[in-house]
């Protein structure tokens, strides 16, 4: 695996995310309790740009006539049609085998870095 500088880690922090160019493609670098997740900025549905979608929670499975509320910040929604992804792992929330594209994140001395081929 290669390292590639992605950004800042501050500039990640204070917006929550930021779109990068990282080796001639555009990945979505989040800040969810502490940490960075850095996925591709294509959505496997349709293939829109889904780390420009807002990040939110979703209803939790819940009994009949309730709304439970969760995920708080977890959750990034298509801006396309509406799917939304787990921030932590990339998984569709539906399930099924949609998921998001990742790479693994590395904090050196206040700048982020992607691992990838």
């Amino acid at each position: 695996m290669n390292r590639y500088y992605a950004a800042k880690a501050e500039e990640v922090q204070a917006k929550g995310r930021i779109i990068a160019d990282v080796k001639g493609m555009e990945v979505g670098i989040f800040y969810v309790d502490g940490q960075y997740y850095a996925w591709r900025n294509v959505c496997p549905h349709a293939a829109a740009p889904v780390c420009e979608g807002p990040v939110c929670g979703t209803r939790l499975p819940s009994l009949v006539y309730e709304y439970e509320y969760g995920k708080h910040n977890e959750i990034v929604r298509c801006p396309w049609h509406g799917w939304e992804f787990d921030l932590r792992d990339g998984q569709h929330l539906a399930g099924g085998n949609a998921k998001l594209r990742g790479f693994p994140v590395e904090l050196n001395g206040g700048d982020l870095f992607l691992l990838m081929r």
